[in-house]
C-alpha cells in the first residue's frame, strides 16, 4: 500500500463542493484517508534558482493524502472528489515515494 497526494487546482465555492459533500467523500474514503489536508490561500509564490514569482496560472488550491494499492486505484478514488463538480477544476494525483 502506498501513499498518494491529491493536489487540487481550481474550484469555486459554488461548484467545488460543500463542506457536507467533502465530509461525505472523506467518510467514503474511510481508512484510505491519511490526511484530509487543507485549502491553500491565494498569493502563492514560486521559488526558482532565478528568483521568486507569483503563481498565476491554475494555482493549487489544496491537498489530501490517501493510501492506495496503486496509482490506478488512487486515480479511481480521486474521480469522486466534490471539487470535480466545477468544470474548470482538476485533481492531480502524485505518488509519495519513501525517502
Amino acid at each position: 500500500m502506498g501513499k498518494y497526494v491529491f493536489v487540487y487546482y481550481g474550484g469555486s465555492a459554488e461548484n467545488g463542493g460543500s463542506a457536507e459533500e467533502w465530509g461525505a467523500w472523506f467518510g467514503k474514503l474511510g481508512d484510505k484517508l491519511v490526511d484530509g489536508g487543507n485549502q491553500f490561500g491565494g498569493g502563492a509564490q514560486a521559488v526558482t534558482k532565478g528568483g521568486v514569482m507569483d503563481v498565476k496560472e491554475m494555482p493549487a488550491t489544496g491537498y489530501t493524502i490517501i493510501s492506495a494499492d496503486s496509482m490506478a486505484a488512487a486515480v479511481e478514488l480521486a474521480q469522486d472528489s466534490p471539487l470535480l463538480g466545477d468544470d474548470k477544476a482538476a485533481v492531480c494525483v502524485y505518488e509519495a515515494l519513501p525517502m
